[in-house]
């Protein structure tokens, strides 16, 4: 593979530049990030060791491989983008494409990584084969729980918290939604970026959204962490949002929520870094649509022999899933999940992302997204989840279930702003 830099191509938007909707391969914040298409490698896996699967499949793909890499960025050189699901029996699996070519842009520095090509030359930057046609008219239907099974399924977690047998719980639904026309995956993308620059915009194998919660990143043997839980909806007056800042930033039943999320991160990664660091409260983060609690998680990695440092994937299985996806602790959560859920996840929730050579890479959480139908491209899954903690009312976490619906629901419906 070679790594090229080269000059600002025309058209500087990174997500215009996907050629095709089949196959199209992006990570994107603030327009910044890589998108791919083509395929050259695909490794699938499934089970509860999916993650050492796809990072032992990860080193074998990447023996005998030739590189070119003079930029040597993270993200240049051979680079394959990855999805997991969320749970080790799920058949969704897991998945590491390896692109035929990469687009990337950071620090106002850009490059082109190509496979090579039998006449040692690639194919050429150009702008995406038009802009994308939208959907059309979408209608919106039930998933596995409706709205009123939804608030029953939060009021039975309830009871199990306060009953001790869980400290918090994640209760997730899906929205199924069906279009006149194709569902292309570059759609979504270009209105779920432009509208959330903030968030990590993604597409990989079907799976589009943009998540605000940053799993794990791994450069240069430090780590880094965004960990979201406890949610408040915007009211759009700048007034009110801020007066409902403050009502999030002391509310107990969000900080305890938040609390949960942030511990998991720690304790998993201690064992993997020298040192492991936090704020001592969290910020609150807005968004277009929604205000969160946040908080920053940094580490250094453990010293180890060359090429026994772990890489972003394998960071990534010793996270999840978080108390921020699942609950805590996590067995009993993830039985109280599998019991009222009544739906598999696929791989919302799950990891999310990509991986270089050198096994640095960012993962995010795969949360306000949709997952599109392989077999009827006309057709979406979106999903929402939110964190139960004793002092949760049901129907306020059907509310910030619908708003967390909101950003992919309006995506898909080309009248509307996806960040109202």
């Amino acid at each position: 593979m070679t790594t090229v830099e080269i000059e600002a191509p025309v058209g500087a938007r990174l997500v215009d530049h996907l050629p095709q909707p089949a196959g199209a391969l992006a990570w994107v914040r603030h327009g910044e990030g890589l998108v791919a298409w083509g395929e050259v490698a695909r490794i699938e896996v499934t089970g509860p060791a999916r993650f050492a699967e796809a990072d032992a499949a990860w080193r074998r793909t990447l023996l005998g491989v030739r590189v070119e890499d003079p930029v040597r960025l993270p993200g240049t050189g051979p680079v394959a983008f990855a999805s997991l699901a969320f749970s080790e029996d799920s058949p969704a699996g897991g998945v590491l494409v390896v692109p035929a070519v990469v687009l990337g842009h950071r620090d106002g520095r850009w490059w082109l990584t190509t496979a090579r090509c039998a006449d040692e030359s690639g194919p050429p930057v150009t702008a995406g084969a038009g802009p994308p046609e939208g959907p059309g008219g979408v209608v919106f239907g039930d998933g596995a729980l409706s709205s009123e099974r939804y608030v029953a399924a939060v009021e039975a977690a309830v009871e199990r918290i306060r009953a001790e047998e869980v400290e918090k719980v994640v209760v997730a639904r899906d929205l199924c939604a069906t279009a006149e026309r194709p569902i292309d995956a570059r759609w979504l993308l270009d209105r779920l970026s432009t509208a959330y620059p903030s968030c990590w915009s993604f597409a990989v194998d079907g799976l589009v959204g943009a998540t605000p919660e940053l799993l794990v990143r791994r450069e240069r043997g430090l780590v880094h962490s965004r960990v979201l839980a406890g949610t408040i909806r915007r009211t759009g007056s700048q007034d009110a949002d801020a007066a409902l800042a403050g009502t999030l930033a002391r509310s107990g039943k969000d900080l305890e929520e938040h609390e949960y999320a942030v511990r998991s991160v720690l304790q998993a990664l201690r064992p993997h870094c020298t040192t492991t660091t936090a704020s001592e409260s969290p910020f609150v983060l807005h968004l277009p649509n929604v205000m969160h609690l946040a908080t920053d998680v940094t580490g250094v990695l453990s010293p180890a022999e060359p090429g026994a440092d772990p890489s972003v994937l394998q960071l990534a299985e010793a996270l999840h899933p978080t108390a921020a996806v699942c609950g805590t602790p996590t067995g009993a959560a993830r039985a109280v999940v599998d019991e009222l859920e009544g739906m598999d996840r696929d791989r919302y929730a799950g990891p999310v992302g990509w991986v270089d050579a050198r096994g640095d890479g960012e993962m995010g959480l795969a949360l306000r997204c949709a997952r599109l139908d392989a077999d009827d491209p006309r057709r979406a899954r979106l999903f929402a989840g939110c964190g139960i903690v004793a002092g949760s009312q049901p129907r306020s976490e059907l509310a910030e279930s619908e708003a967390k619906l909101a950003p992919v629901r309006q995506a898909l419906s080309p009248g509307d702003d996806p960040a109202t």
